[in-house]
């Protein structure tokens, strides 16, 4: 009788465990699409009878073919991930330091020997809107195809006549560093089942030709979820806590929801535009890093139509509360030393801060140098800070502020000391970086 009570626990052990094991993974799949939150009956883009959401913005109609191409390559951001740091556009060769290992991006030029001048459009196709390479093998989801699969194929096919129309790079692709089970690569077969639905972008006739046009251009082409949407145990975007914020080359990409303690609710419209166009909203900060990326390479170049859709869509996403604290107020003229209790941090910043930022945080020439008010400031983490301090504000463009970094100048105790007390003299609560952190966050170079 024991050992039949025994068997009959263990059976009814794993049934149970079996029973949640099936409804986490129904919970991860069966969630709502990019723009399920809006509501409305979504209809094939044929059936829709306003103006196309795709393609070009109005401002462009009449363009000649190469901007045409452009435009809509700009839309969706390709070269700032297939570019490695100081090498040619488009060759591929950046890393992406993953918890399982290291992806390459590839070279996408149009030689025929390392790039993709022998694909043909079918295969283009496949390969943006389904993860499948030429030969049949599968991408893995850091090349975002679940949100590409939305774009028409007249928008993919204008962005490889673009990628046609570059000069060749002849750059052999690297080997991702994935030990198994990650590198077995027809696991994404699975993978794409579930969470790409592999389905062309649907407008919503109850919203505005400007929210559609938004929801293309953030869903489809800008993929801004990919780094703003936290993910789930399975590495799919988490539709529930949509744009609740992400992690992005070691970066944290903050909240860009409606909430108004964590994410962008109480950014004007006007503030919104900016930062996106500009890279810079006065007393927001400046966009750095990725976005700093973004904004350089795709969002600076878009109209004014297109950046105002994105305006649009974007205050139109549901609130998600976050778990950072409200931004700080303004810091006082005289720095509280002693509460501080951070010679090192001091010393670094009034060595080498100070003079740009201000004691008081506001910003000693320009605004873009504010440092109260600023997220990534009043983060805890510190995270954004100590990669500010190593690697500076990244790219720069006319108009944008540029910061250098001093990861080479100073030592991993010293990076971290200075954002400690940046984040503790400025922010809402001190971060707690130590020199072990700071050398993992060197490893995401």
């Amino acid at each position: 009788m024991r050992a039949k009570t025994l068997v009959f626990s263990v059976a009814g052990a794993a049934v149970v465990i079996g029973v949640v094991a099936l409804g986490v993974v129904g919970w991860m799949v069966l969630q709502p699409g990019p723009y399920g939150f809006a509501g409305g009956d979504p209809v094939a883009l044929a059936d829709y009878k306003g103006a196309s959401p795709t393609g070009l913005p109005v401002e462009l109609a009449s363009a000649d073919p190469a901007t045409t191409r452009e435009y809509i390559a700009r839309m969706g951001d390709c070269e700032a991930c297939h570019t490695a740091k100081g090498g040619q556009p488009f060759a591929g060769g950046r890393p992406f330091v993953l918890p399982f290992g290291t992806i390459y991006t590839p070279n996408i030029t149009p030689d025929p020997e390392t790039g993709i001048g022998t694909w043909t459009d079918a295969q283009f196709l496949d390969a943006v809107h389904r993860g499948i390479a030429p030969d049949g093998s599968r991408y893995y989801p850091a090349f975002p195809y679940p949100s590409y699969t939305l774009m028409t194929d007249e928008d993919v096919l204008a962005i490889k006549a673009h990628l046609f129309a570059l000069k060749p790079v002849r750059q052999e692709n690297k080997p991702n560093t994935f030990a198994f089970p990650f590198n077995q690569r027809w696991l994404m077969a699975i993978w794409a089942t579930l969470f790409n639905p592999d389905e062309r972008f649907r407008p919503v006739p109850e919203q505005s030709p400007e929210w559609n046009r938004g929801a293309y251009l953030v869903e489809a082409t800008g993929h801004c979820g990919e780094c703003h949407t936290p993910r789930n145990l399975m590495q799919a975007l988490d539709q529930r806590r949509k744009f609740g914020g992400g992690v992005a080359e070691g970066w944290s990409a903050y909240n860009i929801s409606a909430d108004k303690v964590s994410g962008v609710g109480d950014w004007s419209a006007e503030q919104l535009a900016a930062y996106l166009a500009a890279g810079h909203a006065k007393g927001r900060g400046a966009a750095s890093g990725p976005m700093g990326e973004a904004v350089e390479l795709s969002l600076s170049h878009l109209t004014p139509s297109d950046i105002a859709a994105i305006v649009t869509y974007l205050r139109s996403v549901p609130p998600v509360a976050g778990d950072l604290p409200a931004l700080a107020g303004a810091a006082p003229a005289t720095p509280v030393l002693a509460s501080l209790d951070n010679p090192v941090g001091q010393r670094v910043f009034q060595g080498n801060c100070a003079s740009c930022h201000d004691w008081t945080g506001a910003g000693a020439v320009r605004s873009e140098a504010q440092l109260t008010g600023v997220r990534g400031v009043n983060d805890p983490s510190g995270t954004n800070v100590a990669l500010m301090v190593l690697h500076g504000s990244g790219p720069t463009w006319p108009g944008h502020p540029y910061m250098p970094g001093f990861g080479h100048a100073y030592s991993n105790a010293e990076v971290a000391a200075v954002a400690n007390y940046v984040t503790a003299r400025f922010g809402a609560a001190p971060s707690g970086l130590t020199a072990a952190d700071i050398a993992r966050l060197r490893e995401m170079e």
